[in-house]
């Protein structure tokens, strides 16, 4: 793996690299509070499959720049340093994969910049209207969503997640996942990232902007390239029924439900999700005229 510094949308992101350069280029974008490191599982295999793979760390993660201005993290600018990414690849058109925070902007990528994207994996979050429908109508949802409120507040959020080397986002980490999930020693690289100046402020600023921004997430558009959606059903934070109500806006969309598997679905399930991976893809390929 190689850690490129790459300057997109006026910013500059930091990006792990591995595959060969002449692959079809695919991205990783991880979600919260994650950074590069969460698709470890995922880059070394897909490089040996023959792709080019990058895992940015995305604006205000890790070592990536981290804007101040809460307007840096709405979620049009997090898809423009996607496109960014894909320029600075020298490429047309990705294979874009995201989990969490990471599937919403590619979610958003997909509705806005389809003729960019090659096709679309998601991993446990659903589309975005589908999520504040839920969070309205569902009080199930309701409940599991409060943390979306409570870093809603000026400061006490990224206060109490510092406190402690981090011991509140390191205790949800292994609380949402199966035992065993997240080692100590992965622990340990997350709370390196975490502790980047700026960091929890900015991660948690991505929370803010969708809310005090308003931006609108109802008609975005369909999703009509081909759409893969794996949902780990054991997901403390995200009700199951939302996957199959996001299939609904996929024209070409196909859903893989993990019955054991919880949020973090790409640690717990690597094998599986890399096998989904690449089934996908040679499917696309066989797909493509020739």
């Amino acid at each position: 793996m190689e850690s490129l510094f790459v300057p997109v949308n006026g910013i500059t992101l930091h990006v792990v690299e591995d595959g060969p350069k002449d692959g079809p280029l695919v991205i990783l974008l991880h979600g919260f509070p994650e950074f590069w490191y969460g698709w470890r599982k995922q880059i070394s295999y897909l490089a040996a499959q023959g792709f080019r793979v990058w895992a940015p760390d995305q604006r205000g993660y890790n070592v990536s720049d981290k804007p101040k201005e809460l307007a840096a993290y709405t979620i049009d600018q997090l898809a423009k340093d996607v496109i960014g990414l894909i320029d600075a690849a020298g490429q047309q058109q990705a294979h874009l994969v995201g989990h969490d925070w990471g599937a919403a902007v590619a979610w958003w990528v997909a509705a806005q910049y389809p003729d960019r994207l090659k096709d679309l994996v998601i991993l446990n979050v659903p589309k975005g209207e589908v999520l504040f429908r839920f969070i309205a109508t569902r009080p199930r949802q309701l409940l599991r969503s409060w943390y979306i409120l409570f870093f809603q507040l000026p400061w006490l959020p990224q206060t109490l997640a510092r406190l402690g080397n981090s011991r509140m986002l390191a205790a949800s980490l292994r609380r949402s996942s199966r035992p065993g999930t997240f080692s100590d020693s992965d622990l340990d690289r997350y709370r390196h990232a975490w502790s980047q100046p700026g960091a929890v402020r900015s991660m948690i600023n991505w929370y803010r902007a969708a809310i005090q921004k308003k931006i609108a997430v109802a008609g975005t558009g369909r999703i009509r390239i081909p759409t893969l959606v794996i949902w780990g059903v054991k997901d403390s934070f995200l009700l199951p029924e939302m996957a199959q109500a996001s299939m609904k806006y996929c024209d070409n969309g196909k859903l893989v439900y993990l019955p054991e598997a919880t949020h973090w679905v790409q640690h717990e399930e690597a094998d599986r999700v890399d096998e989904l991976l690449s089934q996908f893809w040679q499917e696309a390929e066989l797909r493509s005229p020739s």
